[in-house]
């Protein structure tokens, strides 16, 4: 087959866009040849739940899948019961861009909870927080956060491990949606484990996709006391791969060694580079009318721009309205961004903002 798209065109859209990382290709290379026991018996998979256990610890379950929505609706559907209700920013993953699965799917009530830089309080979560023996309100069990946020913000172990002590005293759980774990590791430069299962999380859903993968994902059980069924209820909802090597693969590729570290590095200091140089031209007159929104944290920046300039940036370079009425937009850096990539955007956005 020829190649059908040019692969001179960058963007800056989502970190979905990129390709996959030669190493994870190579991975799957190197397990295609013979056969393997189907839908998880292989060895793959087997290596993939010791590498977990290295980065999490002992006793931990690791459950592959194909996508971030399929990890989050089978992960929290293992958490709670049919009448049981989920806590989560307003901004969260699985309130705003999985389509209704948590409800539709998985029969799941989000209880949504609006906030600036898209994290959660303890104090925010007791304004949903409440009316449990109230059988005319579904039950609020599970307390559901996004390492890095849909807003590129952090949390910190403390601030997770306040959150995690505030949903156990009150008999709920503590699950992470980590489509963007590694990204948040590399900003935080700490094991993944310092911000999940030390810090009190119970379920955590670990990205690949986002990070240098081909539709892999895992649900990676802490507590095995938190979550039941996980072993039927990836059939259910469709997510359980028969070729289940080619999935692991990718994972052990990207977490056995530094690869999840090296890729979400370079994506996050892409991020502060396109930042940097904006500001710059902010600085310096060479950019007119762009403010930021929010921290640069992680691999996105969320700027404003002036009337008319986003449409024409599109023409060359493609990227998402976050807030269209307030003209903010997200721009997303991958593993596979390079300077030229981030410096022709700025040139661009000072040439549009000063004509």
């Amino acid at each position: 087959m020829t190649t059908l798209h040019d692969p001179t065109v960058r963007s800056f859209a989502s970190d979905n866009y990129s390709g996959v990382h030669p190493e994870v290709l190579a991975a799957i290379t190197a397990a295609n040849d013979g056969h393997q026991i189907a839908y998880g018996e292989d060895l793959y998979t087997e290596r993939l739940q010791r590498v977990f256990e290295s980065h999490f610890g002992e006793g931990v379950e690791a459950f592959p899948v194909f996508n971030g929505t399929g990890a989050n609706v089978t992960g929290l559907q293992s958490m709670i019961p049919r009448w049981g209700a989920v806590v989560a920013a307003s901004t969260a993953h699985i309130n705003v861009d999985e389509g209704g699965a948590p409800e539709r799917v998985a029969g799941i009530k989000i209880l949504n909870v609006p906030t600036d830089d898209g994290k959660l309080t303890p104090e925010l979560v007791d304004r949903e927080a409440w009316g449990w023996g109230d059988e005319h309100r579904a039950q609020p069990l599970v307390v559901s956060i996004t390492q890095s946020t849909e807003l590129g913000t952090l949390y910190t172990p403390d601030e997770i491990r306040a959150l995690a002590d505030h949903a156990h005293e009150r008999g709920m759980r503590l699950h992470l949606d980590g489509a963007r774990l590694s990204n948040a590791a590399a900003a935080l430069d700490l094991p993944l484990r310092a911000f999940t299962r030390d810090a009190g999380v119970d379920v955590v859903s670990v990205g690949g996709t986002k990070n240098g993968a081909l539709a892999a994902e895992a649900i990676v059980v802490l507590d095995p006391a938190a979550s039941e069924g996980l072993r039927y209820l990836r059939k259910l909802n469709m997510q359980l791969a028969s070729k289940m090597r080619f999935v692991s693969a990718q994972l052990v590729a990207l977490y056995e060694g530094d690869l999840y570290l090296r890729n979400a590095r370079h994506a996050n200091d892409m991020a502060r580079r396109l930042r940097a140089a904006v500001e710059a031209g902010v600085a310096d007159g060479s950019i007119r009318g762009v403010g930021f929104t929010q921290p640069t944290q992680s691999n996105g920046v969320f700027a404003t721009l002036p009337e008319g300039v986003a449409d024409r940036l599109r023409e060359k370079f493609r990227f998402y309205d976050w807030d269209a009425a307030r003209g903010e937009v997200r721009w997303m850096c991958s593993f596979d961004t390079s300077e030229t990539d981030v410096d022709a955007f700025v040139a661009e956005l000072s040439a549009l903002t000063r004509g």
